[in-house]
This record gives C-alpha cells, sequence and structure tokens, in this order.
C-alpha cells in the first residue's frame, strides 16, 4: 500500500469519476485505475463498484475513506510544518540581551521584523551578563546573544551590531560639566567613580579600567551598580563621575550632564553573537534579518 494510492483513492471517491480524479491528480487514466485495482489487491476488498454509466463507493470503500482522509490531513500537515520549521518559521528561538541591548537600533528593529515575518516562532528573550550568556550559547541554552566586545571562544562568532563613542555622566555642579566639545578623561584622575560590577561584563569593565590607565591613572571607584540608570542616578545623588556607552544618553536624569571622551580609545560596540555552526532554522532567519538591518542602516 503506497501513499499515491491513498491519495488516487481519495480522488476518485470524492469525484466518483475516474476521468476526472485523473484530470485533478495530473495523470492518465490507465494508470490511476491500475492503481486503484493494485491498492484494493493490497487491502483484499474492492472498494469502487464501477459500471460504463457510474461508480460507486462499497461499504469497504466507505468505511475506508472515512479512516483514511483524517490520516492524509495529517499527513499534509506534518508535511506542512516540517517545511515551515526548515523555513525557520515555526520552533523556538532563545536570545540572551545585555542591559543595553533593547536600545541598539538594529537588534530592535530586527526584533520587531521577526515577530511579524515569523509568527510562529515562540521567542524567549532574557536580559544576561555577557558571561553568563557566553556560557549558555556554549551549553547550547541560547541560540544567539547580544553583548559588549569580550574574548569569545573559539565555537562562537560574532556580528558588530553598533559601534559607539563613551560618555562621562557628570553631576550639573561638576567643573567640567559645561563646555564645548569632547573631554579628555585625564580631566577626572581625582573623581571617585561609578562603575559596572566586573562579574557582570568583563568586556566593559576592562575596557574603562584601560582607558583610566591610558590616561594616566587608576579609577578610584566609589560605588558598583549593575544598571545604567542605576549608575546615572548616584551621579545624580553626588557619588561620582560613571563612564558610560553613549547610547545611555538617552536616560535623562536631573543635574546629571553628559560629555563624550577624546580619548582615541574612547568607543564600544555591541555584538551579535551565535555559534559558528549552527544550523537551526529560526537561527538563520534571524541572522539574515539583523544583516539586512545592518545593510539599511550602512545605505
Amino acid at each position: 500500500m503506497e501513499l499515491r494510492q491513498l491519495r488516487y483513492f481519495v480522488a476518485v471517491a470524492e469525484t466518483l469519476h475516474f476521468g476526472r480524479a485523473a484530470e485533478r491528480l495530473g495523470i492518465t487514466q490507465p494508470p490511476l485505475s491500475q492503481q486503484i485495482r493494485a491498492l484494493e489487491d493490497a487491502i483484499g476488498a474492492r472498494l469502487f463498484n464501477r459500471t460504463n454509466r457510474r461508480v460507486e463507493l462499497t461499504d469497504a470503500g466507505r468505511a475506508f475513506l472515512t479512516e483514511i482522509r483524517p490520516v492524509l490531513e495529517k499527513l499534509d500537515a506534518a508535511a506542512e510544518l516540517a517545511a515551515r520549521a526548515h523555513r525557520g518559521e515555526v520552533g523556538e528561538l532563545l536570545v540572551g540581551f545585555t542591559i543595553s541591548a533593547p536600545f541598539t537600533t538594529v537588534f530592535s528593529r530586527a526584533l520587531y521584523a521577526y515577530r511579524r515575518l515569523h509568527p510562529g516562532v515562540a521567542l524567549a528573550l532574557s536580559e544576561m551578563t555577557t558571561l553568563a550568556q557566553i556560557d549558555a550559547l556554549m551549553e547550547r541554552r541560547l541560540h544567539v546573544g547580544v553583548i559588549r566586545p569580550s574574548a569569545l571562544p573559539e565555537p562562537l562568532e560574532a556580528i558588530e551590531l553598533l559601534r559607539e563613542p563613551m560618555v562621562i555622566a557628570l553631576h550639573a555642579d561638576h567643573r567640567l560639566a559645561h563646555g564645548d566639545g569632547p573631554v579628555s578623561l585625564d580631566a577626572f584622575a581625582g573623581d571617585d567613580f561609578v562603575l559596572f560590577p566586573r562579574t557582570m561584563g568583563i568586556g566593559l569593565y576592562d575596557q574603562i579600567i584601560a582607558l583610566c590607565r591610558h590616561a594616566g591613572f587608576a579609577p578610584r571607584i566609589a560605588q558598583e551598580a549593575r544598571h545604567a540608570s542605576t549608575q546615572i542616578a548616584l551621579v545624580a545623588a553626588g557619588f561620582g563621575v560613571a563612564i558610560l556607552p553613549a547610547l545611555q544618553q538617552r536616560i535623562q536624569v536631573e543635574n546629571v550632564v553628559y560629555r563624550t571622551l577624546a580619548d582615541a580609545d574612547a568607543h564600544t560596540a555591541v555584538w551579535l553573537v551565535y555559534r559558528s555552526a549552527a544550523q537551526a532554522a529560526p537561527l538563520r532567519a534571524f541572522v539574515e534579518l539583523v544583516r539586512e538591518e545592518i545593510a539599511r542602516e550602512a545605505g
């Protein structure tokens, strides 16, 4: 018993005419009749009563049709589901992101487009530190992550989503709060600093420490805070100054002023990171959308 024989049977059963059934199936009538006879031989029962004037289902044919229709419908649905999965239209996509990632235009636009184009994919987003994302990607608990630059194990591949300058957040009463143009970091050697904990994101933490050392001093860390918004609030409360990616200037707090840093290396990036050998279709579709958004922004 072959799948095509079952489809041929249903076509004849629905039309009760071998000629019309053959036309629907896109074949000629002789092979259709031959396959129906082969199906009847395999079942051991006549499915149709045939005369020169009409075709009728037998009792066995009616019983067989009742059972075989839902089977074929399920097969068709399974085939369609498999095809959609191959195209990345169903399944799940596990996405990690750092605190500042939602402010990244390319990332937010790609997510918006992905949800619209692939409504059958369950998106699970988790706010995680850079180190936690790298571990989760290595252990296949994430499909893709959005991090600040960091050393990556060999199986991971990165796409740069954004490159931005670094700014320093100052209290409005700070001596350098008002002025034109960028300001050099060495001017803050005597200030207290509010900083991310190193355990949260070693890339950004190490970069800030390196920037300060290159400017000729080791920063005096007065307070650590996990969130940029908390750091900015602490600056407003007079705990010190904070070095942040420029995107964080969108957080406007009373008595806080932002100045761009003039130092040559005072810039940072946001990366999309995933396993280079990953073949999950939802991931491939998402990476493709990200590349399209990057190209659109560059163009």
